[in-house]
């Protein structure tokens, strides 16, 4: 699949290669460019009508990203996640955003709080819509991304926000497929309590559980869903000795 059947609106002019990845990202993120899918420099350009020069930085962007692979005789394609790749990348946020939160809730202000109470009403009213599937994941990174705003480590928060990028399409695939829109509610209201509380252990403990437990969920649906393919795909004699 290429992006010549996609319609898209025009790119502003300013920061060209930024504003190309960040329409990429967000298609990508959205899953409305799906895992596997060739990115063709041509077809990206044509459809934004601007030259290949900022298209081509913009996806050497998102490779940086992690978000793309730009791969030999290929081109720019958007990978496919393994489990194993869902666990590592839940490995780094249970390590890394602790700790993040841990040096930010002693400085988080009033104004703060009120910004990630709105952000997660809007949050919660969100995932009632299974047709607005693709705001959640955004919108989940607004919420957290407020929460550790106050570290003063933009490294740290480069990293995380890379990570994020990366296991977004598959977040939002784990909160539609499963029940996990419930326990994510609550245990973001708790976080967000703990963190007006000043409650440091309790509030790193509870989101260190809270990522642990989506990508434990989020592994447990990626395998069902493949080896329900693969069954798929297998001759329909195989599967009636199976």
């Amino acid at each position: 699949m290429d992006l010549e059947s996609a319609s898209y609106s025009g790119i502003p002019r300013q920061s060209l290669p930024s504003a190309v990845a960040d329409k990429l990202r967000d298609q990508i993120i959205r899953g409305e460019i799906p895992e596997g899918a060739q990115l063709r420099q041509d077809a990206i350009a044509t459809q934004y009508g601007v030259s290949r020069i900022p298209v081509r930085e913009a996806l050497r962007q998102l490779d940086a990203e992690g978000l793309i692979a730009i791969v030999p005789n290929r081109g720019a394609i958007v990978p496919a996640l393994s489990p194993d790749d869902i666990g590592e990348l839940f490995s780094i946020r249970a390590l890394l955003e602790p700790e993040v939160l841990k040096l930010s809730i002693p400085h988080l202000t009033e104004e703060d709080f009120h910004e990630a109470d709105n952000v997660l009403r809007k949050y919660v009213s969100e995932l009632r819509k299974q047709e607005h599937v693709s705001a959640w994941g955004r919108l989940n990174w607004q919420f957290h991304s407020i929460l550790y705003s106050r570290a003063n480590q933009p490294r740290f928060m480069a990293v995380i926000r890379n990570v994020n990028n990366s296991g977004e399409r598959y977040t939002r695939l784990q909160l539609y497929l499963t029940h996990g829109v419930k326990r994510a509610n609550e245990e973001h209201h708790q976080i967000l309590e703990l963190c007006r509380q000043r409650n440091v252990v309790a509030a790193c403990d509870l989101l260190r559980e809270h990522i642990r437990h989506a990508g434990h969920s989020l592994k447990e649906v990626l395998e069902q869903k493949r080896a329900e393919a693969q069954h798929e795909l297998e001759p329909a004699g195989r599967r009636s000795k199976s």
